[in-house]
């Protein structure tokens, strides 16, 4: 799996340096909807591990809670982040969500552990550009975020302020997974709407940020579909 996401790497790097000096860093947000209790999810968690390693992505772990009645509760899970993958779903007409899934950018959903997939639809949005410049700057525990729009959006954007706690190894003692000792990351602890902007004129909020967790802020066209930025303040 590693060789398969490091293919992508010198992609990566052309972009990495034009965000070094930054308050904040423009990222390629990866969801991927998991549970403790799905036998089919750990190669998908280790693959968001490993994307994890990487400064231009934020892959974030939204565990759901349908699978908690099978034997384990999912410490993690919450039925917000199952509403969320149900919404995606909505937006192109399924009818059914499955674990493991990945969205990229809000675009692109890969079923199942597929690394190859997942990496070249990172790619693409890497290599897209977006008429929205976002940024991010702390001040205790206050992010004062800033944007501004080359053109017209079209339709308001949703901002989104996202926490996760970056690790945790957590010994699975029942459901599909038992016995198995799974380090998870970048796992989302809460998800919070913030309000919309129109991107008529240049976008300045403040929100509270208590406590150290890393803090994500997404710009994102109802549905959910596409993000349209995002950045991380670590």
């Amino acid at each position: 799996m590693r060789h398969i996401v490091k293919a992508a790497c010198g992609l990566w790097l052309v972009f990495a340096s034009a965000v070094a000096a930054q308050n904040s860093e423009p990222v390629v947000v990866v969801e991927l909807y998991t549970s403790q209790g799905c036998s089919s999810c750990p190669p998908a968690d280790e693959l968001l591990a490993e994307l994890a390693t990487h400064d231009r992505v934020a892959p974030l772990a939204l565990h759901v809670d349908y699978w908690d009645y099978l034997g384990w509760k999912d410490e993690f899970a919450h039925a917000s982040f199952t509403e969320r993958q149900k919404a995606y779903a909505r937006a192109v007409g399924n009818r059914m969500i499955y674990t493991p899934q990945m969205i990229v950018g809000g675009l692109h959903r890969v079923e199942g552990n597929k690394p190859g997939d997942v990496v070249a639809a990172v790619g693409e949005h890497l290599a897209a550009t977006s008429p929205v410049t976002l940024e991010l700057k702390r001040a205790g525990e206050t992010v004062r975020i800033a944007a501004s729009s080359a053109a017209p959006l079209g339709q308001p954007l949703r901002v989104q302020l996202v926490r996760y706690m970056p690790e945790k190894t957590v010994e699975i003692r029942g459901g599909e997974n038992a016995g198995r000792v799974v380090t998870y990351r970048n796992i989302v602890t809460d998800w919070q709407s913030l309000g919309e902007w129109p991107g008529d004129a240049p976008l300045a909020m403040e929100a509270a940020v208590a406590g150290a967790l890393p803090v994500i802020v997404i710009l994102q066209r109802p549905g959910p579909a596409e993000i349209v930025a995002a950045a991380r303040l670590d």
